[in-house]
């Protein structure tokens, strides 16, 4: 039987640092990851993929307050669930070229997925997520009387924060998990998913998810062999830009976790994804791998990226 890894792309994947971040210049990056995506299939795994939205879902909010005096803005969960198309189209259609040139017969579908939330999430009451365009301090007061909260991004300006609560579940699961073991190559949750409650009816709340903490939830609930996290660096360091940092080859989860409450891993870095590999090993008694773009098949075969594993 075929290993399956769940795949969570990171911003790198369809946005290089330093471009606009034209179609153009999202779907070559989207082919060039696509390539790395279908050597994995080439040699016998199955793949799930997710990815983040932050660059794209932050255009489509500068678009949506560009044009409200002419057309009705629409809420942040549904810009999230329009990211998710954006992307999904570019990664879904470049993959189904790559698997072609590759003579793979492998169907890939994208799906538009909820994740559920606690209404009742701490994050509710302390947003802490930065999303959209800075502004001075007198647009973002204006800003704040339509229900937004400000706060300022220190050395560039005031900037809106929304909630991120902790993800729950994906609500297309089964649908996901189903398609799965048809064969079909998956790419869902996008963006850490749209943000939803299911209370008496489901319904999107503004927030943002975690990518990395929502792909745990998909790579756990398919039972994944691999969690891999592709992100902009290597391998995961501690002691940080420090004279004594060190790249980490191997942690075990009790090492991670000790690592992770001394603080060697920012919260707005590396910590959701360290932390986001953690739950996945600690919930699967499987192996995290946390690497570059470029280095997925050497980290694969163990000779670069960070593993954790369980002990």
């Amino acid at each position: 039987m075929k290993k399956l890894i769940t795949v969570a792309l990171g911003g790198n994947a369809l946005l290089q640092y330093g471009q606009k971040g034209t179609f153009e210049e999202q779907l070559a990056n989207a082919r060039r990851t696509s390539k790395q995506l279908v050597e994995l299939i080439r040699r016998g795994y199955d793949l799930v993929v997710t990815h983040g939205n932050g660059p794209q879902v932050g255009a489509i909010l500068l678009q949506q307050e560009a044009g409200a005096s002419q057309v009705p803005p629409m809420p942040l969960h549904t810009c999230g669930a329009m990211s998710q198309g954006l992307i999904g189209y570019m990664i879904q259609q470049s993959l189904i070229n790559e698997l072609r040139a590759a003579s793979i017969d492998k169907p890939v579908a994208t799906i538009v997925t909820q994740v559920l939330v606690d209404r009742n999430d701490e994050a509710f009451h302390n947003p802490t997520k930065f999303i959209g365009p800075w502004y001075p301090e007198d647009v973002a007061k204006e800003k704040e009387k339509l229900g937004w909260t400000m706060k300022y991004d220190v050395g560039k300006g005031w900037r809106r924060v929304v909630p991120s609560p902790d993800p729950i579940a994906q609500v297309e699961i089964e649908a996901i998990r189903r398609m799965v073991n048809a064969g079909i190559l998956v790419i869902a949750s996008g963006g850490g998913g749209i943000p939803v409650v299911d209370e008496r009816e489901i319904e999107g709340v503004d927030a943002v998810i975690d990518k990395d903490l929502a792909g745990e939830r998909l790579a756990t609930s398919l039972g994944s062999d691999i969690y891999m996290i592709l992100t902009d660096v290597e391998k995961v360091a501690i002691n940080f830009k420090k004279p004594d940092q060190r790249f980490i080859d191997v942690m075990t989860l009790e090492e991670a976790k000790t690592y992770y409450d001394e603080g060697h891993f920012p919260p707005g870095n590396m910590g959701p994804k360290v932390k986001a590999a953690m739950r996945f090993v600690e919930r699967t008694g499987n192996v995290a791998i946390i690497t570059s773009l470029d280095k997925v098949i050497e980290a694969l075969e163990g000779k670069t990226g960070t593993r954790i594993i369980p002990k």
